[in-house]
């Protein structure tokens, strides 16, 4: 079942008239120029393919040149906008709680040499455990999920990762000022369960978990199959030294190091056949001052956790099914919670439906934009659109095409209720006025040849500020990897 109640349609288009004010407020500079980009994005035809072809859809009044000078130096008020969007009600989970996703998605701009602020980012290549390092502008997007089979998530914050931060500082501050927007807007109430926020295996869970430890959230995270952590240490010392901070190793690839689990499910599934879940309580990594924990002072804290080790009989799509470990920030987790964790795990893929609607039928990364603060606008107004489309999606008729399937009414898939949008635009209120007579300028005469030529911008490569400590050119081991220790 969907997490989403039924609205009265007449309550459906109030509110999404209420956003589409408060959003119009937030434009603070050429509003009316990028509230109507915002229109043509959600009322063209068809995928979006090029920029400036949507100045000539209907619900466009201006011409082309405002549609890039608006992107270019227009103004959002985004703490106005985050604040919007965290008071839209979100979906929750089968048990009523708010859970969370986190995944970075990139915006590729390999040839843009004049675009500054880009870094090379991870893009995976076609052949088997290859991957290819693109410049372009990483992006972090948090969603909430929903249950059940869904490819709707809700877009809350999204931020630009700059070339030398620190990845796991970023998103930590991404996340608790989501979090604090959800509790300030009354989405979470004092009493309500903990938020569950769900990542993938390139983020550091007792990091996020020891960061956002003061906030009402679990982390739940996938970890490599090669990690070792570690178990309690033993309550009576042994010998006269110093008492022991660890207990023995937890070694993901040796199963004689496991014990019995502490918890143990079997669920039959449709797609994966019987899924068994075996969860061991409190155990920690073995932290060291070293990346993310070097400036820390003081002891290292214990991080403790459950590691739950999912195993399926089959994958949907035919491939080899391998176990999959994953670590929640709450040690002493129940069966019906071990059950609920790997559920929302598998979950967080629907966030990859929501990245393949922005580029494919939104043309997110469709503008060759040369400033990234024009990039980040535009990102921006892609996230309003698709709330707009999220808050009509069961306001909307279903125009169906003859050779497409009839899903229920509350079924519709992003892109067809924004098919139907332009006949729900109407009743939910234009804010914009109507534009001015102008006229467009002279621009460069011909045969004069420019005088201004943009700056040319290296790709980031280096992410420490710290210089290196030797100058010789790093030689291959000959021995094989160690196995990770924390």
């Amino acid at each position: 079942m969907i997490s989403v109640h039924d609205d009265v349609p007449g309550d459906i288009v109030g509110r999404l008239a209420g956003f589409r004010k408060a959003f119009h407020r937030c434009l603070t500079a050429r509003a009316d120029a990028l509230f109507e980009l915002t229109e043509a994005l959600l009322c063209a035809d068809g995928p979006v393919r090029s920029l400036v072809e949507l100045s000539v859809a209907g619900e466009h009044r201006r011409g082309h040149g405002s549609l890039y000078a608006a992107l270019n130096r227009g103004r959002i008020d985004v703490e106005a906008l985050k604040t919007s969007l965290a008071a839209v009600p979100v979906p929750r989970a089968a048990d009523g709680r708010i859970v969370l996703a986190v995944d970075v998605t990139c915006w590729l701009r390999p040839e843009a040499h004049t675009s500054p602020q880009r870094v090379l980012c991870h893009t995976y290549g076609r052949g088997k455990d290859t991957h290819i390092m693109v410049p372009g502008w990483p992006y972090s997007l948090v969603t909430a999920l929903e249950t059940g089979r869904s490819s709707w998530t809700a877009p809350l914050d999204v931020r630009r990762l700059a070339p030398g931060l620190d990845a796991a500082t970023v998103t930590a501050g991404q996340l608790r000022d989501v979090v604090e927007r959800l509790i300030a807007a009354g989405q979470w109430q004092p009493g309500d369960q903990d938020m569950w926020i769900v990542a993938d295996a390139g983020y550091d869970g007792p990091r996020l978990a020891f960061l956002l430890a003061d906030l009402p959230v679990k982390m739940l995270v996938r970890m490599r199959s090669d990690r070792v952590l570690r178990r309690r240490a033993p309550a009576t010392p042994t010998g006269n030294g110093r008492p022991r901070r660890h207990g023995g190793e937890f070694v993901f690839g040796d199963p004689t190091s496991w014990g019995d689990p502490d918890t143990a499910t079997v669920t039959d599934t449709r797609l994966y056949g019987t899924a068994t879940a075996r969860a061991w309580h409190r155990l920690h990594p073995r932290l060291t001052h070293r990346t993310a924990w070097v400036e820390h002072t003081g002891t290292l804290p214990i991080i403790e956790g459950t590691v739950i080790l999912l195993t399926v009989d089959r994958l949907p799509s035919g491939a080899t099914a391998k176990p999959v470990w994953l670590w929640c920030s709450q040690p002493d987790a129940t069966a019906t919670d071990v059950d609920l964790l790997w559920q929302a795990f598998l979950r967080r893929f629907d966030i990859e439906h929501t990245f393949r609607m922005l580029k494919q039928t939104l043309g997110w990364t469709t503008p060759k934009l040369r400033d990234p603060h024009a990039a980040d606008r535009w990102t921006w107004l892609v996230l309003a659109a698709y709330t707009q489309l999220r808050l009509a999606r069961t306001a909307v008729a279903d125009l169906r095409r003859p050779w497409e399937r009839q899903p229920p009414a509350d079924r519709l898939s992003p892109a067809r209720v924004r098919r139907g949008f332009r006949n729900l635009r109407g009743k939910a209120g234009i804010p914009a006025s109507a534009p001015k007579p102008s006229r467009p300028g002279p621009g460069r005469p011909p045969g004069h040849r420019n005088q201004r030529p943009a700056s040319r911008h290296d790709v980031h490569i280096v992410t420490s500020t710290k210089p290196s400590t030797s100058n010789r050119k790093p030689t291959k081991s000959k021995t094989p990897r160690p196995r990770r220790t924390g």
